[in-house]
């Protein structure tokens, strides 16, 4: 399935809107429908450079059997669906960017600050950020951390900085071969190292990803990442070895590790709100946290009998929603209708 374009904001600058969701996952992206419902505009926040969140980077392919009425749909098209579901509503989105700070404006309003500069105030915040933040799993190879944000990567954010590069990649999974794939082009020369020859990314992936090694425009080594060599940050060649024991340097002057991702609530924690079990404790009528203003729904919600289903998660959305009304627009009064008879709703969803 083509992966959906979304409509992304370019990082940095000041923005304003009703509702800043925390998180692109399932939950998130239908907090937007059931907001867009309500004539509530919402951006999106999210580290991954994707919508779908652990639905796309954890089991893509895998069947998820609970969504109602639904028999068996997979990860990416949950998330798809989820995407046309919401277009009418023109959410934006600030991908690859991590809300790193939450304060209040003079006028009263929230401020999120992200870690790439990006500034968007509004009267609510919702955090559906699943188990927290989603962050890159650095590589277990000595003296990494040396090179780290220099000449070692764990992430794209801006393609261009990739330009005439002797570059390793180093993984098997979707954004490895996504990145091998889409740096080619622009790259000097490209070298994909994997410790195995089977990869877990998208069929589809691997195909154009073999059809470059194939002919010549990128290397494939089959083998193992064992350490790093360089001064003052710059790498100049990473040491690696096969599982026969073959050992072999091979030369780059940038490497790009995608060993996964691991979830951790991050900068989260120092928004002040009160925390159950590392989660946001919230009330079960709005989904409102101990600060008001700020909701959260999905998994990163706490409440007595809490369940971490998507469909648990769609439920908070729309609760949430409701919340959120009454902050955004103070003076309205919120009349409650059903889709299937609203003709103004229905128009809404397009």
């Amino acid at each position: 399935m083509a992966e959906k374009m979304v409509e992304t904001a370019v990082p940095g600058g000041r923005h304003e809107t009703d509702v800043i969701i925390i998180g692109a996952g399932p939950v998130g992206l239908f907090a937007v429908f059931e907001l867009g419902l309500l004539g509530i505009r919402a951006r999106v926040v999210d580290i991954l450079e994707r919508p779908g969140g652990q639905c796309i980077e954890l089991y893509p392919e895998k069947p998820i059997l609970d969504i109602p009425a639904i028999k068996s749909i997979s990860g990416e098209q949950l998330t798809s669906q989820l995407l046309d579901q919401i277009e009418p509503f023109g959410a934006q989105f600030h991908l690859n960017e991590m809300a790193i700070s939450v304060d209040k404006t003079d006028e009263g309003k929230w401020r999120i600050s992200t870690d790439m500069g990006t500034t968007i105030d509004a009267p609510v915040i919702c955090i559906a950020a699943g188990g927290g933040s989603f962050q890159p799993k650095k590589p277990p190879i000595p003296g990494v951390d040396d090179y780290e944000g220099s000449s070692v990567f764990f992430a794209v954010r801006e393609r261009e900085k990739f330009r005439d590069k002797t570059i390793v990649i180093a993984g098997g999974g979707d954004s490895a071969l996504d990145w091998t794939i889409n740096l080619e082009p622009i790259a000097k020369k490209i070298t994909l190292v994997h410790r195995r020859p089977d990869f877990r990314a998208a069929p589809d992936s691997v195909e154009k990803m073999q059809a470059l090694a194939d002919a010549g425009k990128i290397d494939l080594r089959i083998t193992q990442i064992k350490g790093l060599k360089g001064d003052n940050g710059q790498i100049e060649a990473v040491e690696t070895e096969t599982k026969e024991g073959e050992q072999l340097d091979i030369t780059c002057d940038t490497v790009l590790a995608f060993y996964g991702l691991t979830m951790k609530l991050g900068p989260i924690a120092e928004f002040g709100l009160y925390l159950e079990e590392n989660r946001i404790a919230v009330d079960t009528e709005k989904f409102e946290s101990s600060v008001p203003g700020i909701f959260c729904i999905g998994d990163m919600a706490y409440y007595p009998g809490k369940l971490k289903l998507i469909l648990s998660g769609f439920h908070e959305s729309a609760l949430m929603s409701h919340g959120a009304f009454h902050y955004v627009f103070p003076d309205k009064k919120l009349k409650f209708q059903h889709t299937t008879s609203a003709k103004d709703l229905q128009a809404k969803a397009g």
